[in-house]
């Protein structure tokens, strides 16, 4: 499987939780500027704004970068805006794969597939951003593929 990109909607999803944070940090700033600083009336829309357009090129730069592959023994994936992660998931490390659709992600036809694998660091990626096809289409690809490589290294 070629190395596959994210669903361009997902940005929509991560702009979106970047104005909710922007609007929460902008009620904070608000209260502090009235009760304790007494600054210029401005500054909440101010750190808003500022957050909001962050939150935003954050969403669109890590768009950019996320990637997966299913390759011949292991899952790739690759993503991080300021770290940047490389993450590789053998087959024979997956334990079960589920897919999952929040009310926001139906709403946009996107799904998440979430791989929980054995181990204790990190014991589970998530890929989101998929279509609901691609999403469960991927998710019976890994549990073949968990279970052929389960397979060879049974005794």
């Amino acid at each position: 499987m070629p190395v596959q990109d994210l669903h361009p909607r997902i940005q929509y999803i991560w702009s979106a939780r970047a104005l909710v944070i922007a609007l929460i940090l902008g009620a904070i700033s608000y209260v502090i500027n009235i009760v304790l600083i007494d600054g210029p009336e401005l500054l909440p829309v101010g750190v808003s704004v500022v957050v909001f357009i962050l939150g935003v090129a954050h969403a669109f730069l890590n768009y950019s970068i996320w990637r997966y592959e299913v390759r011949e023994d292991a899952l790739y994936l690759e993503r991080g805006v300021i770290v940047r992660v490389r993450t590789t998931v053998p087959f024979v490390r997956i334990q079960h794969v589920d897919t999952s659709r929040g009310p926001i992600e139906r709403l946009l036809g996107l799904s998440s597939s979430v791989v929980y694998t054995a181990g204790s660091r990190g014991a589970d990626v998530t890929i989101p951003g998929l279509d609901a096809e691609q999403a469960e289409e991927l998710q019976h690809r890994l549990k073949k593929l968990a279970i052929a490589a389960e397979g060879e290294t049974a005794v």
